[in-house]
């Protein structure tokens, strides 16, 4: 009861109570003793109900407070239909949408955290394998009586190591930058044609050396509104992937079309297609499906959808009724 005078709106508005009450009974002597005693016990009523009302109030306010703090440090819910009142309505409306809000936040970042630990976890074994096998290229490189053709061997096969962690740790941080909103795409006319076509160079020797062949099929007028250097990067890892799981002398085919609402780039390979238990997982982040090769990491179509969806787009991938895989990507055009 102390603690509730201790509000310094409770001690004014009791200064201020007694003050109406002392002049109420000099009020009193110039009336009949009868109605200055009514008038007395009415006062001394009024002011004790009003108190006790407010002392009500203020012990569910402090109820309330409890609660919350319970809440915030031991996860125990609040029980709100307990407070009907008009304010206290208010209040708990306020506090509802809060405790959802702070709920909603605690989730999500228990999910951000075990991702982190996750993706760190993942990062370190992908980059862990490939530099392992680099030491050990290193040391059989620093071995006296080693043949040039061996020797020849050894660094090529190190050149294919250091890039692909190359690839990986550029990945890595093209995907935490759009993680992080920093990345500042940018709205211009894309020329599709030109852009698989530019995608596809990087392949061109690795599909040669395979015997694969890339085609075209669309008008060179088909066009889309977005950032030409991340759409090839998500393109050329769409072709990667095909060129990976197509056999040798295979073809990798492109369509592409536009209309009022979208345009529309089809990217198939004639290869033996996706394992239906992989496809709902098929651009989750380090997800590596059944037919996937040895070097493959995981995050390549990943980044693609990111990059895809950050840019008004979407991509979906399925299997073609004829066999193989076929990537269906879509740029709105609002």
């Amino acid at each position: 009861m102390l603690k509730f005078f201790r509000n310094p709106e409770i001690r004014q508005s009791l200064l201020w109570h007694l003050f109406l009450f002392l002049f109420s009974l000099c009020l009193s002597y110039f009336f009949p003793s009868h109605i200055s005693t009514l008038w007395f016990m009415f006062s001394l009523l009024y002011i004790a109900s009003h108190y006790w009302i407010t002392w009500r109030r203020y012990r569910r306010l402090e109820q309330l407070g409890q609660e919350i703090d319970d809440m915030l440090h031991h996860q125990i819910p609040i029980h709100f239909e307990k407070y009907r009142e008009g304010e206290l309505s208010i209040l708990e409306n306020e506090l509802s949408k809060m405790t959802l809000r702070l709920s909603e936040q605690a989730a999500a970042l228990a999910e951000d955290k075990q991702f982190l630990a996750d993706s760190m976890a993942d990062i370190s074994h992908q980059i862990r394998s490939p530099l392992t096998s680099s030491n050990l290229i290193l040391s059989l490189l620093m071995e006296p009586d080693l043949s040039s053709a061996r020797q020849k061997e050894l660094l090529q096969e190190l050149t294919q190591l250091l890039s692909r962690i190359d690839w990986l740790v550029g990945a890595l941080l093209k995907m935490s930058k759009m993680d992080a909103g920093t990345v500042h795409f940018q709205q211009e006319s894309v020329n599709v044609k030109n852009l698989i076509a530019k995608a596809a160079e990087p392949l061109a020797i690795p599909m040669e050396l395979r015997g694969q062949a890339l085609s075209l099929k669309g008008t060179s007028q088909v066009q889309f509104t977005g950032d030409f250097s991340w759409s090839e990067e998500a393109i050329l890892n769409i072709l990667k992937n095909c060129m990976e799981h197509t056999p040798w002398g295979g073809c990798i085919q492109a369509a592409f079309s536009e209309n009022t609402i979208f345009t529309e780039i089809i990217i198939e390979d004639n290869g033996p297609g996706f394992d239906k238990e992989d496809l709902p997982h098929l651009f989750e982040r380090f997800y590596k499906g059944k037919t996937a090769s040895q070097q493959s990491v995981g995050i390549g179509l990943a980044l693609a959808r990111m990059i895809v969806s950050q840019q008004n787009g979407t991509l979906k991938a399925e299997n073609r009724p004829e066999g193989g895989a076929r990537f269906i990507l879509k740029f709105y055009t609002h």
